[in-house]
């Protein structure tokens, strides 16, 4: 579900990874379509390595979408552009043990505004089939 998924500092939304360039990865914009090369100089994070934290350790970001998912029955989260008690408060909801010294609201509305997107573009779907898939194969 997040494999080649990419967020890019200095670029607002996410990416999903087209091909290898020369000395640069070609990427696809999942708001507007457009493609764009991104270089190693820039910060890349692929979705599926990042972890929220929580007092008992980090959750996987998967979990986290999987968390919102259940709670809007597949429908979109709270808006990124919510007041920041207001998406705390949701957060809460959704993973009622992160970290609160260290998760801040500036990363909750990277969540969210992650996920909407993700939800807009129906890559979310997999989200319970790879759950089973990695059953399967325990």
């Amino acid at each position: 579900m997040l494999k080649g998924i990419l967020a890019i500092s200095g670029h607002s939304g996410l990416f999903k990874m087209v091909s290898n360039a020369k000395n640069a990865i070609i990427v696809e914009s999942l708001v507007d379509k457009k493609r764009m090369p991104a270089y190693a100089t820039s910060k890349i994070s692929a979705l599926e390595d990042i972890a929220i934290f929580t007092d008992e350790g980090d959750v996987p970001l998967a979990d986290v979408f999987k968390s919102i998912k259940e709670k809007e029955n597949g429908g979109k989260a709270i808006s990124h552009k919510a007041s920041g008690n207001e998406l705390k408060g949701y957060m809460e909801e959704i993973l009622p043990n992160y970290d609160e010294d260290r998760v801040y609201v500036s990363d909750m509305k990277k969540v969210f505004q992650w996920y909407n997107l993700l939800q807009e573009n129906n890559l979310l779907e997999n989200l319970d089939k790879e759950e089973e898939v990695e059953s399967a194969e325990d």
